[in-house]
């Protein structure tokens, strides 16, 4: 692991950027971005557009270690060059740390959850994200409705695969998300702050992973995660909020920072001139920087 990168990680100032949209989300982030279904017809086309899109993005002026702790990205960008090195070569020689989403998506819906599909080339990825430098990883499940089964399951499936990346020497970010539409979601962040703390203790002093969480319906309610010693930091999804909305209750929570996907691109094009482009970019890294870092 690299130390300095963790000590950025756990005490920098700025917030994550997640760019990491997989197969299934591809299109509407492309279509969000200007780029219709009908300019592309295969997936390689696909792929190329949207890195493209990522590369803009990362080589703005806009996007630098002075806000930007980190960057979540998909499998193929890894695999990726920017500028001539691979993708997480790129972001750390600019003092960003790189990394990885590794699930394959949800499962159907149980007990008022989705799980993760199975990973079953997890190994060989984790090897691949040592290979290419990755520091960390990401992955992600679901929360419909405050059933204490479900996130009982949740939690510990997350903590299971959790437990086989520290072994591999990288930082997990356990992305346990809570719907913002659920009817109840308050009581399902209650549930789940409890499910986490009870697996957190379970952890020994060289196991330390990072939480990714919707901004809580009740401002601090995950304040005792920010503040447990096994937990490197926690970051907040954007869920569906726009970035106003999620800037303003992220404000209102201590220990959170931002680890947001459409609310950083909302405004971005690939119409746009360099100049709006990078106008358009540094102020919603400038805002979610604010969020991030200075608390209401």
């Amino acid at each position: 692991m690299n130390n300095s990168q963790f000590d950025k990680i756990k005490n920098g100032k700025g917030f994550i950027a997640a760019l990491d949209q997989s197969g299934g989300s591809t299109p509407k982030a492309l279509a969000d971005y200007g780029v219709p279904e009908d300019s592309y017809s295969t997936e390689e086309e696909m792929f190329d557009r949207v890195h493209q899109m990522r590369t803009r993005i990362i080589t703005s002026p806009a996007f630098s270690a002075d806000h930007i702790l980190g960057v979540i990205l998909f499998e193929q960008t890894m695999d990726r060059k920017i500028e001539g090195k691979y993708t997480a070569d790129y972001l750390a020689d600019e003092g960003i740390v790189p990394f990885l989403k590794v699930d394959k998506g949800l499962a159907e819906q149980e007990n008022g959850v989705q799980l993760m599909k199975p990973i079953h080339d997890l190994e060989d990825t984790l090897r691949r994200a040592n290979e290419r430098n990755i520091f960390g990883t990401k992955m992600r499940s679901v929360i419909h409705e405050p059933n204490t089964s479900g996130i009982k399951d949740v939690v510990e499936q997350q903590f299971e695969i959790g437990k086989q990346i520290i072994n591999s020497n990288l930082v997990p970010i356990i992305e346990p998300e809570v719907d913002i539409h659920s009817s109840n979601k308050e009581k399902s962040e209650e549930i789940l702050r409890d499910e986490l703390i009870k697996n957190l203790n379970n952890l020994s002093e060289d196991e330390n992973v990072m939480l990714k969480l919707s901004i809580p319906t009740k401002a601090n309610t995950y304040k005792e995660l920010a503040e447990h010693p096994r937990v490197v930091r926690v970051v907040a999804l954007s869920g569906g909020y726009t970035r106003d909305e999620a800037n303003e209750k992220l404000k209102e929570n201590e220990g959170l920072i931002a680890s947001f996907s459409r609310a950083l691109a909302a405004d971005l094009n690939a119409n746009q001139s360099d100049e709006e482009f990078n106008e358009a970019l540094k102020s919603a890294i400038d805002t979610i920087y604010d969020a991030s870092v200075n608390k209401n």
